[in-house]
């Protein structure tokens, strides 16, 4: 069987948290990350990434990341 994905569609997953440490990308608490949303292109991604840095600016060890949902879906 084989799985055809739409390449215009291109997912993007926008999520964070508190990091144990600032050398590292392992999370404090993995059960309370912050799951901002799934967005249909990099752009929209990039500006929901973009207010939700800007608004933990005071916190240095909190990080959002975007993750390319599509690259993962490719067979």
């Amino acid at each position: 069987m084989t799985t055809t994905i739409d390449s215009a569609q291109k997912l993007h997953l926008v999520f964070g948290g508190e990091l144990e440490s600032l050398d590292g990308v392992n999370f404090r608490d993995v059960k309370g990350l912050d799951i901002v949303g799934i967005f249909p292109d990099y752009a929209s991604a990039q500006t929901a990434w973009k207010a939700k840095a800007q608004s933990t600016v005071d916190s240095a060890q909190t990080r959002y990341f975007i993750v390319h949902l599509h690259r993962l879906l490719e067979p």
